[in-house]
């Protein structure tokens, strides 16, 4: 089972978040602009992307969808 983890910009808001195994990024993430918006999703496994990432415009609505091996 993944831990939670939130990873912070400088200014303290939320650079990104997701789960972490065995000290690796694991599972859904998302990482957020400064301005708070969405910027990209995606699953990692075992710190490497896998399936489809989303990249997202500046309003949030999708832009671009990346794919990734399984």
């Amino acid at each position: 089972m993944s831990e939670a983890t939130e990873i912070l910009h400088r200014d303290g808001s939320l650079r990104s978040r997701g789960g972490m195994l065995d000290g690796e990024m694991h599972g859904y993430w998302e990482w957020f602009r400064l301005d708070g918006t969405l910027l990209r999703s995606g699953t990692l496994d075992h710190g490497r992307q896998v399936g489809v990432w989303t990249t997202y415009d500046r309003s949030g609505a999708p832009y671009k969808e990346t794919r990734f091996g399984e």
